[in-house]
């Protein structure tokens, strides 16, 4: 098959996230098979307008800002110029209402959708322009096939009028070569818990610090790991100082790879507090690890942990249950280590090669009804 897909950004840019990874890990393995592939998406400072990365062949122009605009016109351009057998639209900021403008068999992509959580993390103006774009979703796409990464997505898209048949959950794997096997970590001397992940607004590590602050009255010695990078990480310092946590909270800001597995392994919890997510990969990467999950039990981390299996699930928000949460499997070796087995189980089914596998299926199914 001669594919083309269409993205707001491409790995390499720097403010790509776990929907780049998502759609580049099928992509690079789709080319890998022996498909061409092609990805078009926005340019970046320093970005080439073409390259070709572990097989995918990847085209940039515009940028962050003009690209919803630009896309169509070069979609169209390229359309008429190769041939195509098939066309994917990951939406994942807003749509680019491709069926207006793309006669081939399509699957639309999507981690997850953002309606009113988008009003956590950016102005009125700017956010109710993205709530507005989510709207026609059941008019322009309703005959498309969809491919989402949870079940909560799938059941936002049945609620918003998409045909449930019409709609294929392919959950997202992990790198067995980064979060393998790594028997080799001892804990942390002391009581730790980790958040890791991007810091925005709607993902509510501001929860997690409030709930530290009861956590440490009851358990002094715990001290917390913030690790990522984002425009939220001051309103969290600033909170930490404000709180007397200081010396218990620290920000890492950017860490290469290897440091975060080594955070993972080593922390006694990890805790995901966002209000909304596609999938809560980096959930499935901590059990992995051997790490027990508290998450808030929102769209998508409802579905990446298993509650009372591979972590806790608390009410999100709730900050009082978190902290609870939180002391309780501190306090109790025994209860975290079955939490620690069972999530090492868990995480064992979650193979981007698996994944691929079901989406080239999906694909060449796609292919075949048209």
């Amino acid at each position: 098959m001669n594919i083309l897909a269409l993205n707001w950004q491409d790995l390499k840019n720097p403010m790509s996230g776990g929907a780049e990874v998502h759609l580049e890990e099928l992509l690079r393995r789709l080319a890998a098979k022996g498909h061409r592939v092609t990805l078009f998406c926005s340019n970046y400072a320093g970005g080439a307008e073409e390259e070709t990365v572990e097989g995918v062949r990847i085209l940039r122009a515009g940028n962050r800002y003009n690209f919803n605009l630009i896309a169509p016109w070069h979609i169209r351009r390229l359309i008429r110029r190769e041939r195509f057998d098939l066309f994917l639209e990951d939406i994942n900021k807003i749509p680019f209402y491709s069926p207006w403008y793309v006669d081939l068999p399509s699957i639309i992509i999507i981690p997850h959708l953002f309606s009113t959580a988008v009003f956590e993390e950016i102005n009125f103006v700017l956010g109710s322009y993205i709530y507005l774009m989510e709207r026609p979703l059941r008019t322009v796409y309703r005959s498309r096939r969809f491919c989402v990464i949870s079940e909560s997505t799938m059941a936002d898209l049945v609620s918003r009028g998409i045909p449930a048949d019409n709609v294929t959950v392919i959950h997202c794997g992990i790198d067995r070569n980064v979060y393998g096997n790594h028997k080799g970590y001892a804990k942390f001397e002391y009581p730790s818990v980790l958040y890791l992940g991007r810091i925005k607004k709607y993902k509510s590590v501001q929860h997690l610090i409030s709930a530290f602050a009861l956590v440490r009255k009851r358990i002094p010695a715990a001290r917390l790991a913030v690790v990522g990078t984002g425009d939220y990480l001051p309103v969290l310092r600033r909170q930490a100082e404000e709180l007397a946590l200081a010396d218990a909270v620290v920000f890492t800001d950017f860490v290469p790879s290897e440091i975060k597995v080594e955070y993972m392994c080593r922390s006694h919890l990890m805790v995901y507090p966002s209000l909304r997510e596609g999938w809560g990969l980096t959930n499935i990467e901590a059990n992995s690890c051997g790490t027990a999950v508290v998450a808030a039990d929102s769209p998508g981390l409802r579905d990446s942990v298993r509650d009372g299996v591979s972590g806790l699930l608390y009410p999100y928000g709730g900050i009082d249950q978190l902290a609870e949460r939180i002391v309780a499997l501190l306090n109790d070796p025994v209860r975290r280590a079955q939490l620690e087995q069972g999530g090492q189980q868990w995480a064992a089914q979650f193979d981007w090669d698996i994944a691929a596998e079901r989406f080239l299926e999906l694909c060449l199914k796609t292919v075949e009804k048209r």
